[in-house]
């Protein structure tokens, strides 16, 4: 695949990213080009280049694209999407299978078998070991709270709270970037909140 190929299908994908539900304020194009943009800083500081990382940045951009048709399971409708879409590409069946396991890798909790999908992993959560973890976690706050994943604000600390304490990151580059701040983030937490 090369980088005209590449701009194709994230141009289908984002056009397609425009209809997302308004209501889903974390789960939005800008989250999804963030992961698609955490995974090639991630991959290139864990050595991954050429057709590898093309793969990763095609599943990153479509790690949440099944949002557009159910919230339950996103991660298997984001494949149906990309199977259907890959149609359209050079795509061979082994690569159409890598891809689909490094999103399904997204699935909470998070259990990834290869490096390309630790990567995807530590990028669709890479906010919470940054600065503007606060603001992001509001937006995700406002979209559970949309859709009766939680009933109110104490709920949400807690919830947020416990899923940091057990989240780890799992490439070295991002241990060594974002596990201080989101350590941080955690304290600040039990200090405020809890």
């Amino acid at each position: 695949m090369d980088i005209q190929e590449f701009d194709v299908i994230k141009h289908i994908v984002c056009s397609r990213l425009h209809l997302l539900d308004p209501k889903l304020t974390y789960h939005s194009m800008a989250h999804t080009i963030d992961v698609v943009n955490q995974s090639e800083c991630i991959a290139k500081e864990e050595g991954i280049t050429g057709n590898d990382l093309w793969l990763l940045k095609v599943a990153a951009l479509y790690h949440d694209i099944g949002f557009l048709k159910t919230y339950r399971k996103h991660e298997e409708m984001g494949c149906t999407i990309f199977l259907e879409d890959s149609a359209e590409f050079q795509f061979s069946d082994q690569e159409k299978e890598k891809i689909q396991r490094i999103i399904l890798a997204t699935k909470i909790p998070q259990q990834p078998h290869t490096l390309l999908e630790q990567i995807i992993c530590d990028a669709d959560l890479d906010y919470l070991g940054r600065d503007d973890f606060f603001i992001i976690g509001d937006e995700l706050r406002k979209e559970f709270l949309h859709f009766g994943i939680i009933q109110n604000n104490v709920e949400w600390d807690q919830l947020q709270l416990n899923f940091l304490k057990s989240h780890h990151y799992h490439t070295t580059s991002s241990q060594k970037k974002r596990e201080a701040a989101k350590q941080e983030h955690i304290q600040q937490l039990m200090g405020t909140h809890i």
